[in-house]
């Protein structure tokens, strides 16, 4: 299953996670995101959207492994896979067809928020 990540760009940017070439997806508190990524397999596709600062879903990255055996504390090991050649912005993700109804705009607060297949593939299209 895909997931978009929401992260704040002047904390931890696609950039740095490029650079740094994998992390822990962590500081995530919503107990609804923690399930999310409880869920996480490895494999799983992903896309880093840049929240507050550019809202616009940036690049790629897939999920490395996943150890939930803390509930309040799953570590998700990620990996950068590619920038997106047309990144994305928030009013045109908005507008999609594909996006009426999710769950990003029912609870846009969400960090972690799952994608169906043909919102993953418009995206990155």
């Amino acid at each position: 299953m895909p997931y978009l990540l929401k992260t704040e760009p002047n904390k931890y940017s696609y950039d740095d996670l490029l650079r740094d070439g994998e992390t822990i997806w962590d500081g995530i508190s919503n107990n609804q995101a923690l399930m999310t990524l409880r869920n996480m397999k490895k494999g799983d596709k992903l896309v880093i959207y840049h929240s507050n600062i550019g809202k616009v879903a940036v690049g790629t990255a897939k999920v490395l492994s996943v150890d939930a055996g803390d509930p309040k504390n799953p570590i998700v090991h990620i990996a950068p896979v590619k920038r997106l050649k047309h990144e994305k912005p928030l009013a045109e993700i908005r507008e999609a067809p594909v996006f009426h109804g999710s769950i990003m705009f029912r609870q846009f607060r969400l960090s972690v928020v799952p994608l169906s297949e043909e919102q993953y593939d418009w995206l990155t299209a």
